[in-house]
């Protein structure tokens, strides 16, 4: 596992997967599939389904909790409500609409006590009464190898939070507006920012300020990586929204079948510089306007030996 690829991750099942209306509202990237309810709902465990087995035949761990609400649409993202950090770090976060608060779920919690070293669980979610959110690396694309959480400024990114947050666990904040080509803010900076290793995309034109678009490509770059630009047609199609995983047989990056259609040859084979590329068909779940990145919560913990732990 490297620093920036966890080689272990968490996934929720859906239950009764619908794309949300309580999120609609700021949430340019979601659609209503031709479908009835329940094939909707079938149709994203089947893709769920399918998305894990291939994770796991490319050897992933992933750890799967089946959503047993009928009122959590969105609980098949769960890197929205919680996130893990290298030393043993967890932090809980609030969210912005009521729906997804009640993804969060302590059994997730319970289970990286027991399996992973854990120091510290940072809990933020007491804030939400007070109208504060900071949905995770759904609002934050955290780069482990420089200590820089990128943010996109919107409502589920409050900036006194975001504040503590990097304070607590010693990420430098690097904050920027972006919007899609009607003007409009982008909700998650992980639809527009997929950082590796040794690769980055980002959507540089989607970043207003040009001295800060210039400094976001050069800090991207400074450990040594390709910075991918990636436009605005691109975005629409997920291509922003992957993630970097470690397996035995190296480095892979998951991301949507749509996704990597919308990539061009270039960008592909600097992608295919460092990591191979593993797509995932789930053309239902991505009508909720998130896509494989938003699926994962990624595990950067060092997982407990249990076999000398009970020996001893």
């Amino acid at each position: 596992m490297t620093v920036q690829a966890p080689s272990s991750v968490v996934m929720i099942r859906p239950n009764r997967f619908h794309p949300n209306p309580e999120t609609a509202t700021d949430n340019r990237f979601q659609s209503t599939p031709d479908l009835t309810v329940d094939e909707v709902a079938a149709n994203a465990c089947a893709e769920f389904d399918g998305a894990v087995a291939r994770l796991q035949d490319e050897g992933v761990g992933v750890h799967v909790f089946q959503d047993e609400r009928d009122d959590t649409p969105d609980a098949v993202f769960p890197n929205n409500w919680f996130s893990t950090h290298p030393g043993g770090h967890v932090a809980i976060y609030p969210m912005f609409v009521p729906s997804r608060r009640r993804e969060r779920r302590s059994d997730v919690i319970e289970m990286l006590k027991a399996e992973y070293r854990v120091q510290a669980v940072t809990d933020y979610s007491g804030l939400e009464p007070d109208g504060m959110a900071l949905e995770g690396t759904g609002a934050m694309v955290i780069d482990h190898i420089g200590r820089i959480a990128y943010v996109a400024r919107s409502h589920r990114a409050d900036p006194i939070l975001l504040e503590r947050f990097c304070t607590n666990f010693g990420y430098e904040p690097m904050v920027f507006a972006a919007v899609d080509e009607s003007g409009a803010p982008v909700y998650h900076t992980n639809v527009i920012m997929t950082i590796g290793t040794h690769f980055a995309m980002v959507s540089l034109d989607m970043i207003e300020n040009a001295p800060r678009r210039l400094e976001i490509a050069e800090r991207l770059a400074e450990p040594g990586r390709d910075v991918i630009d990636l436009t605005h047609h691109q975005i629409a199609e997920f291509a922003g929204n992957a993630i970097e995983l470690s397996t035995p047989a190296g480095l892979m990056t998951a991301m949507s079948s749509r996704a990597l259609a919308a990539l061009d040859k270039r960008q592909i084979a600097l992608i295919e510089r460092s990591t191979r590329i593993v797509p995932l068909d789930i053309p239902t779940i991505e009508s909720a306007g998130g896509s494989v990145r938003c699926m994962i919560a990624g595990l950067h913990l060092a997982k407990r030996n249990t076999n000398i732990e009970k020996s001893l």
